[in-house]
């Protein structure tokens, strides 16, 4: 439906508040001919939701563009930038970045609830695997890899066992981050600046000074990264940290391809985890939901994952090595078909997420 005209502050609070009250975990602005298309992602369907002419398009965009700290005046390069939006009492992170198009820029919003902390037992479909989570902060020191891919759930994760640690386990945390996703008042959290000097590598050398027992690096994203962080926790650290890979066996492969010795993995490395986000079945509707279902969005998504560790973690590593030793271990396909059998995922998601994966 096309928006009446309307200030453009108020426009861009109407759309924010929108999406927050339909649940929506991402707001598209996409340019098509002469009008642009705002859509929401609940869920897995990014739904049409509003047009706007193309004019008064583009002054929202600069709105978002100005207050996330952005170049206004720059549309041919890629931007990103971050904003807090208060709403009914809570607050809501802005994650905005913009792409150039043809004839516009396209912009997508992610938004973060602040508030929103899922309790650890909640964090799988299935209470063992969320046992086995908790277990690996309990380790004095190590390197624990999450991956997945963008959207899969990591960062709520991470900062669900942060939270854990820090309050149930009392040790001492710091994270290292690009952007700072989820804000805690309860450790200390490093926004990576590069302008100010301030890169993962020389953010991780300084955090090693501050006697942490616990370090998050938010993504290990190049070679020196990779070596200080398996360095960390070679001196006596865990290190938490995600990594863009396929399967949980991928972040081996990606460890190596960085530079990282065998003999440093091997003694550092102590579980990788793989991680999706699957569509569960509706408690309200029978079928298919409509596209505005109460329950649709993040309450309508569970997490299932891979975990790699102790012998199966170990068969990996000879398996890349060429040693091949069968350790059976439960994979994301094993999870994904257990939660079909009891009814608590769409089999659609068997589709989805494991027809084509070559390595099941």
């Amino acid at each position: 439906m096309f928006i009446i005209a309307q200030p453009i502050q108020a426009l861009a609070d109407q759309i924010i508040k929108d999406a927050i009250e339909k649940r929506a975990s991402d707001i598209h602005i996409v340019p098509l001919g002469k009008d642009m298309v705002i859509k929401f992602r609940l869920g897995n369907q990014l739904l049409q939701r509003f047009t706007l002419k193309k004019a008064v398009c583009d002054r929202l965009v600069s709105h978002f563009k100005f207050i996330s700290s952005m170049d206004i005046g720059d549309k041919r390069r890629p931007q990103s930038g971050a904003y807090t939006y208060s709403y009914e009492g809570t607050e809501v992170g802005l994650r905005i970045s913009t792409l150039p198009a043809a004839k516009s820029e396209s912009m997508v919003i992610r938004l973060l609830p602040q508030q929103q902390q899922i309790p650890f037992y909640q964090l799988s479909l299935f209470p063992t695997t969320s046992r086995k989570l908790i277990s690996l902060i309990k380790h004095a020191h190590g390197l624990v890899i999450f991956t997945g891919p963008t959207g899969s759930g990591k960062s709520t994760t991470l900062y669900s066992l942060l939270s854990e640690a820090s309050n149930l386990i009392k040790r001492h945390v710091i994270t290292l981050e690009d952007p700072i996703e989820l804000h805690s008042d309860q450790i200390l959290q490093i926004q990576v600046n590069e302008k100010a000097g301030i890169s993962y590598a020389s953010g991780l050398r300084a955090i090693l000074r501050h006697d942490p027992d616990i370090i998050m690096v938010g993504e290990i994203r190049d070679q020196e990264t990779a070596e200080i962080a398996v360095r960390a926790a070679l001196t006596g650290h865990l290190v938490l940290t995600t990594m863009h890979t396929r399967d949980a066996k991928g972040a081996i492969a990606r460890l190596l391809e960085f530079g990282v010795n065998w003999l440093e993995i091997e003694q550092t490395l102590i579980a990788v985890t793989a991680q999706r986000l699957v569509e569960l079945t509706c408690p309200y509707c029978k079928e298919e939901c409509p596209p505005y279902c109460y329950s649709l969005g993040s309450g309508k998504r569970g997490s299932v994952f891979e975990i790699l560790s102790g012998r199966s973690l170990t068969a990996a590593l000879n398996q890349a090595k060429g040693i091949v030793e069968d350790a059976p271990h439960k994979t994301l396909k094993d999870a994904i078909l257990k939660g079909i059998a009891l009814g608590f995922i769409k089999e659609e998601e068997y589709q989805r997420w494991v027809l084509d994966e070559q390595s099941y």
